[in-house]
């Protein structure tokens, strides 16, 4: 064998066991720093229901940061007895970008999530998903509708946090337009998860990060389901959901209209959430995604106020009634 050839099958080789020890141990979702989070107490599960049907001080607002549409069997396990019994298929699903605001009368002005930036409608090859990840996620369907950028130069108070449900690249989209000095939260472990697919996310996940101070995460316990307190007055809660990622995180507010429910990726869809079916190839953990979610959903039929807000579409009256049982 010629010095060449060694040379060559010496690199096949090593590339070969590289890819096999990633498919296997995968790669951390960041290299960014992350700390215990300096906001937040944990408490019981009894303690999250206890004041939940009296309206809480929180002003709440949905936003549709964009629409778009992705293959429906990432969104949901096609494989599930239910959607098998259903006789679903895999086709291109319409859904939302969202984010969430949260407006406390003493801490001030949060989101929950982060919609997406305005390069991606203004300068779309300088975005985060400009590169070759924007082309599989299909950057050319999604519709820009209201930018972080723009948002936030509409409001009349800083925004003082950005929460997390996880770290996937349409949640943390505009984070580049969020102010550097802004804390950003996490759940537990969720910068340190590894999967396959961060070998082609991390460097984006980085970049979306970067100049940010450490990432904040949740002080949950440990192989437990957790709840923290995070304003310590009882009207905001993280809830631990693991499963869609290692460290994703449900939120719960009690806001002037009532409790809602804001489960992440945990679901993604309507059809999802009413028969319990949790994401399919987009998901890390599917039997634990489906414990959260079966968690999640347990605790809105406990406390039928709940408004629920999906990861990606509406739960509507019709999805509602359906879940109910009626006509």
């Amino acid at each position: 064998m010629t010095r060449r050839r060694r040379l060559l099958l010496g690199v096949v080789t090593g590339l070969a066991l590289f890819s096999a020890t990633l498919a296997v141990v995968g790669l951390p979702a960041s290299s960014h720093p992350a700390e215990p989070a300096d906001l937040g107490t944990v408490r019981a599960e009894a303690d999250l229901v206890h004041d939940l049907e009296r309206p809480g001080p929180i002003e709440f607002e949905t936003v549709v940061a964009a629409d778009w549409e992705v293959p429906l069997s990432g969104l949901l396990n096609l494989d599930a007895p239910e959607a098998r019994a259903a006789g679903l298929e895999d086709r291109d699903e319409p859904i939302q970008i969202f984010f969430h605001v949260v407006r406390h009368p003493t801490f001030g002005l949060f989101v929950v999530d982060t919609g997406v930036e305005w390069a991606l409608a203004n300068q779309p090859e300088s975005s985060l998903l400009g590169g070759l990840v924007g082309d599989v996620m299909h950057r050319e369907r999604i519709r820009v509708k209201l930018d972080m950028r723009t948002w936030l130069a509409r409001q009349n108070q800083p925004l003082r946090g950005v929460f997390l449900t996880h770290l996937h690249t349409d949640h943390i989209e505009g984070l580049p337009d969020v102010p550097l000095d802004v804390p950003v939260y996490a759940g537990r472990g969720e910068t340190h998860g590894r999967e396959f697919s961060h070998a082609f996310t991390a460097s984006i996940t980085d970049q979306a990060l970067a100049g940010h101070p450490a990432v904040r995460e949740w002080k949950f316990p440990a192989d437990t389901r957790g709840v923290v307190d995070v304003f310590g007055d009882g009207s905001f809660w993280a809830l631990q959901v693991p499963g869609h990622t290692a460290g994703s995180t449900a939120y719960l507010a009690r806001t002037t209209t009532g409790p809602v429910l804001m489960v992440g990726d945990t679901c993604h869809t309507a059809w999802g959430w009413v028969h319990g079916v949790e994401p399919g190839s987009f998901t890390s953990d599917q039997v634990a995604n489906r414990n959260s979610l079966h968690w999640l959903k347990q605790l809105t039929a406990q406390h039928p106020t709940i408004q629920v807000r999906l990861g990606h579409q509406w739960l509507t009256e019709q999805s509602t009634a359906e879940l109910r049982g009626e006509d």
